[in-house]
């Protein structure tokens, strides 16, 4: 018999319960045990939900209260020293405070954050030193399989792999390698898998997702020499080596020979590899996992095409050496789609959020088993699907293909050098050495949430709503005046989100209610869906703008997100390339930008963070994707006169891959994250001696912390000794608007004066 499975699911709750359980616990307005039955509740929810759907086997340890990695490093007990942990089990004081970092009494920074591979998650990094020891600090894993064997299920534990922890880790010493810490890191899972083997387990899912990455000799050699090391220490324990987000191309020798019982593969991402497997051959024995369904986007799957790959696979293999999965886990898509209700009834039979995932899992997994005759009428009626997906009128605007046809180099080029620029914007601008802003929003309260929300069901009219915005603009105004900032912001009161914002505007895209992801911990965001041709009908920000620069002599800027992060951030249309689909969207934000500019706004930030995250897996990948990436912001930005400043902004992200592509995109100002690598993210700017000006994010606004005059000052004065000091701007990292005023107004406050204390030290 074939077999279904998936490789983990959505833990945030259909209606973001965890999301709810977690901010109030963090508050103090429930208790730890509130807090750990209701993760034991979704836990609960999800493995029956896959139950009822017929998958085979269904993981566990796939929940996690913030992160997988934060989780991994509970796990084996790699908890940096400042958390002055004891060295017993893990509880979720420490482990939120390396998540969050921690105010007050025994105030604490936060471990840094990054980037899941090509996605928006965030994952919390590992910090590594030379002498770590590593022990069982946290039996997570083992105690969540015995909660599932209790309902009479029988999980499959999932485990972020050896050899990638390491490599997704941080080093906080020089002179050694990470993967030197491989014999001491392997004896705490050769426990866990004998503990899990104890308990009932009969597979176990080790996530190596670097095996699709670039990777020396020296690595592959790592990589056999632990599985065979952890083959040896539980024989009858059933490994299961999952692969994703990118194919395994010349690695795919080494992923064969492992000691692992079945080997997932992402055939969405890269279907070509699949002959490549059964070409090179799977050993005897060995099991594969085939990706077909798309865990990272929401259109229904195709499954005429699907099963003719399965089918290759099967006649090749056998029934018995098979398994039907998702291309990766379901967490990276939303819940379910029967809560859409406000979907048209055309648009929703093109989708499939999570749950309907499942059923595509199992019917393709039917086919298999018994024929294609047994799912005739879900075959009927998914190529109906399909169909009036490519004849929908909706899709297609010949006027945006025909711009998009007409783009000319010179509309991706500014006129004048940054050294041109440069004076006549600080002639423009009349600004401060060092000067200070912040990256856009500011705090969401649960008033303006509240207004938001009555507006959407029609309790207050758009006159209502509008006059309610412009208070708050006011206000916002009126306190960055006060706090003493150089160049203000209207605070971003009337955007749900940098991205959905916007998808809500444009046309060639749709919006949810309810279809939430987890982008980091307790940060969800509901992607809008492009189905269409993107164009602009109408100004999306000018008026907002244009009112907040009435309200001060002091220069605004206008605020928008770029069209790379628009993409990336979007369940994007598969029926055309993303290459083209960005410059569509291009196109819709260089209107904007320009009319920005006619209503005389000086500053533009067009807000890029999402710039290196979807830079390719592979180097082969990067000079086609930063070519059409860089190419696509400065048609946006490139109509601007001289005079006009454009900045931008990038978070959390590896630069040095990147830094040719950042320079060629020619923003006057870069805005970068600075504070939890304390920043060392400069290295790579002062190494390629960047050209233009750089704003430095020294106020980790991920945390509830507020960092001191203090703290900031020694940032600053750090970031002099290896820049031009007239090179940068001082911001917080990143948007105000998960932070409350109780937290930004004081930290702010500190960025300001740590600012003028800084400049009177270096010019006096």
């Amino acid at each position: 018999m074939v077999l279904s499975t998936t490789l983990g699911f959505p833990r945030i709750g259909r209606q973001r319960e965890l999301k709810k359980a977690t901010e109030s616990y963090w508050k103090g307005e429930i208790s730890e045990k509130e807090l750990v039955e209701t993760g034991a509740k979704l836990r609960g929810e999800n493995w029956r939900l896959q139950q009822e759907a017929n998958i085979d086997l269904i993981p566990s340890n796939d929940f996690s209260f913030y992160d997988q990695v934060l989780d991994m490093c509970a796990i084996v007990g790699a908890v940096p020293p400042r958390y002055d942990w004891n060295g017993d089990k893990i509880g979720l004081d420490t482990y939120f405070a390396m998540a969050r970092g921690k105010s007050g009494t025994g105030a604490v920074t936060p471990m840094e954050m990054t980037k899941w591979f090509d996605t928006n998650y965030h994952y919390i990094v590992p910090e590594l030193t030379k002498d770590m020891s590593f022990n069982l600090a946290s039996l997570k894993p083992l105690q969540e399989f015995r909660e599932a064997l209790q309902l009479g299920i029988r999980t499959k534990p999932v485990l972020i792999g050896p050899v990638s922890f390491l490599l997704l880790s941080k080093l906080k010493e020089d002179s050694f390698d990470q993967l030197d810490l491989i014999d001491s890191l392997l004896p705490v899972y050769e426990q866990l898998l004998r503990g899990l083997s104890e308990a009932g387990a009969e597979w176990v899912q080790l996530d190596e997702p670097c095996l699709v990455l670039d990777q020396t000799p020296e690595v592959l050699r790592l990589y056999r020499k632990t599985y065979d090391r952890l083959k040896q220490a539980v024989a009858n324990l059933k490994l299961f080596l999952a692969t994703y987000f990118e194919g395994l191309r010349d690695n795919l020798n080494t992923a064969l020979e492992l000691s692992v019982d079945a080997l997932h593969v992402d055939l969405v991402r890269v279907p070509e590899q699949l002959e490549a497997i059964l070409s090179f051959g799977l050993p005897e024995g060995k099991i594969l996992s085939l990706g077909v369904v798309d865990g990272r986007n929401v259109w229904k799957n195709d499954f005429e095409q699907s099963l003719a790959i399965l089918e290759r696979a099967k006649s090749a293999l056998g029934s018995e050496r098979v398994m039907v999965s998702a291309s990766c886990s379901l967490i990276h898509t939303p819940i379910d789609l029967e809560l859409e209700e406000g979907l048209d009834d055309e648009f929703k039979n093109w989708l499939a959020f999570a749950r309907q995932k499942l059923h595509e899992i199992c019917v393709l997994t039917r086919a298999l088993n018994e024929g294609h005759d047994a799912i005739l009428g879900e075959l009927e009626t998914n190529a109906a699907a399909l169909g009036s997906r490519r004849s929908s009128a909706r899709i297609h605007n010949p006027a945006v293909k025909t711009r998009v046809g007409q783009i000319r180099p010179e509309m991706s080029r500014r006129g004048t050098s940054f050294k041109e620029r440069k004076q006549l914007q600080d002639e423009k601008l009349g600004l401060p050495k060092l000067p200070t802003t912040t990256i856009g929003s500011f705090p969401q309260t649960r008033e303006v949430r509240s207004m938001r929300q009555r507006r959407r069901k029609g309790e207050v009219n758009q006159e209502e709503y509008e006059s309610f915005v412009k208070e708050k603009i006011r206000q916002v105004i009126e306190l960055q005046e006060n706090i003493g900032l150089d160049v203000l912001v209207h605070g971003e009161f009337e955007r749900n989100d940098m991205v959905e914002y916007f998808g809500e505007q444009l046309d060639g895209f749709a919006f949810t209610r309810h279809a939430w992801v987890q982008s980091y911990g307790s940060r969800y965001v509901k992607p809008p869906i492009i189905y269409g041709d993107v164009r602009r009908a109408r100004p999306l920000t000018v008026d907002w703008s244009r009112f907040a620069a009435s309200l001060t002599n002091r220069p605004i800027k206008g605020m928008l997100t770029g069209p790379v992060t628009i993409l990336q951030w979007s369940f994007v249309r598969d029926d055309q390339s993303r290459p083209e689909t960005c410059r569509q969207i291009a196109l819709a934000i260089r209107d904007e930008v320009l009319d920005l500019e006619k209503a005389e706004v000086p500053i533009i930030q067009v807000d890029e963070p999402a710039f290196r995250e979807g830079l390719p897996l592979r180097r082969s990948d990067w000079q086609e994707y930063c070519q059409w990436a860089v190419e696509s912001f400065r048609i946006v930005t490139s109509g601007v006169k001289a005079e006009t400043q454009i900045q931008t902004h990038m978070c959390y992200a590896e630069f040095d891959d990147v830094i040719e592509s950042i320079a060629a995109m020619d923003a006057d100002v870069i805005f970068i994250e600075a504070s939890r690598s304390d920043m060392e993210l400069l290295k790579v700017f002062t190494d390629f001696k960047y050209p233009n000006q750089i704003g430095l994010g020294v106020y980790d606004i991920h945390s509830p912390r507020i960092p001191s005059s203090e703290e900031i000052v020694e940032l600053l004065m750090k970031a002099s000794r290896v820049l031009r000091p007239e090179q940068l701007w001082v911001n917080p990292d990143c948007g105000l608007k998960t932070r409350s005023y109780e937290e930004v107004e004081p930290s702010l406050r500190n960025l300001v004066g740590a600012a003028h204390r800084v400049r009177q030290a270096l010019w006096g």
